[in-house]
């Protein structure tokens, strides 16, 4: 979306609409990535119940037993692969922050190409993060090698990441969510 532009069901910022909670958490989330309201809490925190459930679930996943820049790989091939312009604008910088640098971030965007630039594990991670957004599942093959990185515990939150991020990029596709920091 471009500047300007307003969603399926508008972002809000009010007390009224968010409730407290939401709100607050609203406004602590916009000041995190420096913008003046982050539309997707501003459009998700107006139902308010689940809103409140999602979000303990989705601060587990950014902070759970996969490294930090494994955790941004991941949603950042997502986000390419779903074109999902939100999340690309909000993991490159979350990203860079936890060790993702501008050319490693290419690398990911240009996978498989760019598979020279990247380790063992990296590749193992894109090979199951492309296989699970296409297929919906991970091939034996792929499987095998992700295994050799993972641990049980990460195997289970690897996939439950990329289902999450999946799933926020088409409804935040669906809702039309406007860019927190238009172009």
């Amino acid at each position: 979306m471009t500047a300007g532009e307003v969603g399926r069901i508008p972002s809000s910022g009010r007390i009224r609409d968010l409730g407290l909670i939401n709100w607050i958490l609203g406004k602590f989330a916009a000041r995190t990535v420096g913008a003046p309201q982050m539309h997707l809490f501003g459009t998700l925190g107006q139902h308010k119940r689940l809103f409140l459930a999602m979000m303990p679930y989705s601060g587990a996943l950014l902070r759970g037993r996969l490294p930090a820049i494994d955790t941004e790989l991941v949603i950042l091939r997502v986000a390419h692969l779903r074109s999902s312009e939100y999340e690309l604008q909000q993991h490159r910088r979350l990203g860079r922050r936890r060790g993702l640098n501008d050319q490693t971030q290419k690398s990911i965007f240009a996978w498989p190409a760019a598979s020279d630039r990247l380790s063992e594990r990296q590749q193992a991670l894109l090979s199951a993060t492309d296989e699970y957004i296409h297929n919906r599942s991970i091939g034996d093959e792929t499987w095998q090698r992700l295994s050799a990185h993972l641990d049980r515990r990460q195997l289970i939150e690897f996939c439950m990441l990329a289902g999450q991020y999946d799933g926020l990029a088409a409804t935040m596709s669906a809702l039309k969510i406007p860019l927190d920091h238009p172009r």
